[in-house]
């Protein structure tokens, strides 16, 4: 497995990895404001694929509901409840990091300049749970997508454009972690093919791995 060293790192245009990007305060800051988000209605809920198979992780969304592969206003495939709006704390944290990912570049990557997310999905993995290669293409725009780890570290594994297949690289992403992907790689194939259970700080009072992404919807 490649593994990039702790320090920023460009692993293919248009990805860029932060490592430690939000402090320990932050992490707890927001591990508790997910605890709050995850409550129902339109909380946390097992989501089943069209095939009636059931996804390993855990999710809710805020801004609009994702299932799979579209987005709606109410929890469709949940308890019906109308989604809770995207919270005004994830769109900052969102907008410094596209800031802080491309600084000069913005103006080359398509929709980093003028950011404007208003989405949030978040995938809590239990020990054992996975994440198969998959594409984020339910979004009518291609501003960047911003990702937020928290809790246990995983090995993230960025693909290509193209196929499911090979070549990718795997990267380790900790708690804290910031991994912004966007141009030329927005629509990259990535996945998590494992979490790595016991390595969260005991502070943070979570188990398992929470990632947080948001988006720009362009929906209307």
């Amino acid at each position: 497995m490649e593994l990039f060293p702790r320090e920023r790192s460009d692993p293919a245009p248009g990805v860029v990895h932060l490592p430690d990007w939000l402090g320990p305060a932050e992490q707890r800051e927001l591990v508790e404001a997910c605890r709050e988000w995850a409550r129902p209605p339109a909380g946390m809920r097992t989501v089943r694929m069209p095939g009636g198979g059931e996804m390993s992780v855990r999710s809710f969304s805020m801004g609009w509901h994702w299932y799979p592969y579209r987005y709606a206003r109410t929890v469709v495939d949940g308890d019906g409840a109308p989604v809770k709006p995207f919270p005004p704390l994830l769109g900052e944290l969102a907008v410094r990091a596209v800031a802080e990912a491309y600084g000069d570049r913005a103006a080359q990557v398509a929709g980093a300049v003028g950011y404007a997310p208003d989405i949030a999905v978040v995938n809590h993995y239990a020990h054992g749970t996975h994440m198969g290669l998959h594409q984020d293409r339910e979004e009518r725009a291609d501003a960047p997508v911003v990702s937020l780890s928290l809790g246990d570290g995983c090995v993230f594994r960025l693909g290509n454009t193209e196929t499911r297949t090979r070549p990718w690289t795997d990267l380790e992403l900790r708690s804290g972690d910031l991994l912004v992907f966007g141009g030329p790689m927005r629509f990259a194939y990535h996945g998590v093919p494992r979490t790595l259970p016991g390595t969260a700080d005991p502070a943070l009072g979570l188990t398992g791995r929470l990632n947080v992404t948001v988006r720009q919807s362009g929906l209307d």
